[in-house]
């Protein structure tokens, strides 16, 4: 059953024992609501969070155990001669249920019939045939043992779901015929509601929690699973970038510091730019403009916010770069840029997206310096820009330093930008007119296209997106300590 009827035939249990619950509820009081220890609509509200809750607890815990208990069973089907020279099991899996998934798509294409699918004779090359002229991506030819595994694997998979659905429904069932027994006048329908939606609360603030620690754990597995293949001393240490997917590592180098220096660069050039004028733009807000240029000046300002970093990417490949390369390339007769795409390009179009965070985040502190230091410093016969200079903005130093913090975690981590702007040359250079690349950009390009998922190369994105994850962590935990500091002390 898909996922997503059987999700629509939990909630419709759950509405028909609302319905039903309510009227139980008040059948039982003699129609007279007066009569029930709760209003009619706990009763009904009962009922249908004993049928909805448990059910979808059991859908999610299935969605979590099934695919831990299938691929335990079918990576015992994968003999150890299957496994290159470095590779691994985990990698082979990827690969038996990239072929298990190609073959659902040849199925449901009506390229091929489920008996022939699910042959165990099938022929391995003719099923690789198959899947490449269906358009979908196969590294290499499908041996015997992956596609044994790969049918095991939509076998166990479709019975999984079969399972899952019935127990899904029959666990909604039972909390609707549960609830339903609770449906008369002496039970406190509105204790155990209230109590159930606290426990909901609890639980959808405890989603930003648990999503974070399965992001870093993903990265972390992966990462360790990197350096099995790759040496942490050379990733840590070169100073090249060169990847090479024909030799599975042998040939690689896969050297993180030109990617970081790159990604650095680019985001230092982004906050010449965007700190001074976001800045600037902040102090005229807070302190210069009248209420009509404010309320129409910051809402310009923040659109800039709103416009997706591909729309900069266009603008910095297709403005930004030729007007550079016009001024300091060949034809204007410095010939230090060669090319559009250059670490200016990206830099000065990343630092214009950067501009509406430095501005707002730097007008909501200076906002929040305590009118009565400005009283003063006027009072003992300062003007408005000494006290500006002087006074409100050593007041708001800290949490200005906070802003700008924040706005380069957010260029470290920026990719469309550098993509279409700065290039994908990995290189240590001190030229801003030479084109760079960036960890994020490494990591897109790392896991797109052709890529071999049973090499270092593949799962060399995890590890770049791992010391990512780390260097931005860092970035914003100081970041907001210095303003969580400066907001305590002159709230």
């Amino acid at each position: 059953m898909p996922f997503l009827w059987l999700v629509l035939i939990v909630l419709a249990i759950a509405a028909s024992g609302y319905v039903i619950g309510r009227g139980r509820a008040m059948q039982s009081a003699g129609g007279d609501a007066r009569h029930l220890h709760s209003l009619p609509g706990y009763y009904g509200w009962n009922v249908a969070l004993k049928a909805a809750v448990p059910a979808f607890l059991v859908l999610v815990l299935a969605l979590i155990v099934q695919p831990l208990i299938i691929n335990k069973t079918v990576s015992s089907m994968i003999p150890e001669s299957e496994i290159a020279e470095g590779s691994n099991l985990g990698l082979v899996m990827a690969e038996v249920r990239r072929t298990a998934d190609g073959i659902d798509h040849l199925v449901n294409e009506g390229l091929m019939d489920e008996s022939a699918a699910r042959n165990a004779r099938t022929d391995f090359t003719d099923i690789t045939q198959r899947l490449k002229d269906a358009g979908q991506v196969v590294t290499s030819n499908i041996t015997q043992p992956v596609l044994a595994a790969a049918q095991k694997y939509r076998v166990m998979n479709g019975s999984g779901k079969l399972v899952r659905s019935a127990l899904v429904i029959l666990v909604a069932l039972a909390g609707l015929l549960w609830g339903l027994k609770e449906s008369h006048k002496d039970f406190r329908a509105r204790n155990i509601v209230e109590r159930s939606i606290l426990a909901m609360l609890m639980a959808g603030a405890s989603v930003a929690v648990l999503t974070t620690l399965g992001i870093v754990l993903s990265l972390i597995f992966n990462t360790v699973e990197f350096f099995k293949l790759y040496p942490a001393l050379d990733f840590f240490t070169l100073l090249e970038w060169s990847p090479s997917f024909s030799g599975r590592g042998g040939s690689s180098a896969l050297g993180v510091l030109p990617l970081l220096w790159g990604t650095f660069y680019i985001s230092i050039v982004a906050l010449l730019v965007a700190v001074p004028i976001g800045l600037f733009a902040a102090i005229y807000l807070s302190e210069y403009a009248g209420p009509k240029v404010r309320a129409f000046a910051k809402p310009m300002l923040e659109v800039l916010a709103g416009i997706p970093t591909i729309v900069y990417g266009l603008f910095a490949l297709l403005t930004l770069g030729p007007m550079l390369l016009s001024v300091f390339g060949d034809d204007g007769g410095l010939g230090w840029m060669q090319g559009q795409r250059a670490v200016m390009t990206a830099g000065i179009a990343m630092g214009i997206m950067l501009i509406p965070f430095v501005s707002s985040l730097s007008d909501d502190i200076i906002n929040a310096v305590p009118q009565a230091m400005r009283d003063g410093s006027y009072g003992l016969g300062a003007t408005q820009s000494e006290t500006i200079k002087q006074v409100v903005l050593p007041a708001a130093l800290p949490g200005i330093v906070g802003a700008v913090l924040l706005a380069a975690s957010r260029a470290i981590g920026e990719t469309m930008i550098v993509v279409m702007g700065a290039g994908a040359a990995a290189s240590l250079s001190l030229n801003p007119f030479e084109a760079m690349t960036t960890v994020t950009a490494k990591i897109v390009s790392q896991l797109t296209g052709d890529s071999d998922f049973a090499s270092p190369e593949a799962l060399v994105a995890f590890a770049l997106g791992m010391t990512l994850f780390v260097l931005t962590l860092a970035l914003n935990v100081f970041a907001l300590y210095i303003v969580r500091k400066y907001r305590e002390q002159y709230d």
